[in-house]
């Protein structure tokens, strides 16, 4: 009779297997839907890291040119490629695009506008309390919009 007792507890019940599938699907579930905000948010880091890089570059781009700032968004890339290294959109792979007009926001992924003689307000411009020296970049995130000026 002790043998037919311990062949009984032998092995899985159909339950208790469906039971560990299930919690390893919730797992997979979970990791599979963080995963594109994990990734979303790491792009957005690397954009804001690169708006400090285009400050900086737009500062030794000042300073070598008698305090102006880049005319137009052609000139702008080709300063901050010399003055800070090439920059891409990590989203696409693609160079980041510069404009000076607008739109302000930049709409599009990758699109970077810049304004002189202004400062930050929230992700927005403004001209209030800046000087020429000023600078201000605002860039498109995944999750938003981003403004660094150089106040």
């Amino acid at each position: 009779m002790t043998t037919n007792a311990l062949r009984k507890q032998k092995g899985f019940t159909i339950i208790e297997v469906v039971l560990v599938l299930a919690i390893a699907g919730l797992i997979f579930l979970i990791v599979f839907l963080a995963l594109p905000q994990l990734q979303k948010s790491r792009r957005d880091t690397q954009r804001r890291n690169d708006a400090g890089r285009m400050l900086a570059g737009f500062e030794s781009y000042a300073s070598s040119n008698n305090g102006s700032y880049p005319a137009d968004g052609a000139s702008a890339g080709t300063a901050l490629t010399t003055y800070a290294g090439t920059m891409t959109d990590p989203s696409t792979g693609a160079a980041y695009n510069f404009s000076n007009t607008v739109p302000n926001p930049p709409t599009a992924q990758g699109d970077v506008y810049y304004a002189t003689g202004t400062i930050c307000n929230g992700s927005a411009t403004t001209t209030t309390g800046a000087t020429s020296r000023n600078i201000a970049i605002v860039m498109k995130l995944e999750n938003g919009l981003y403004c660094r000026s150089n106040q």
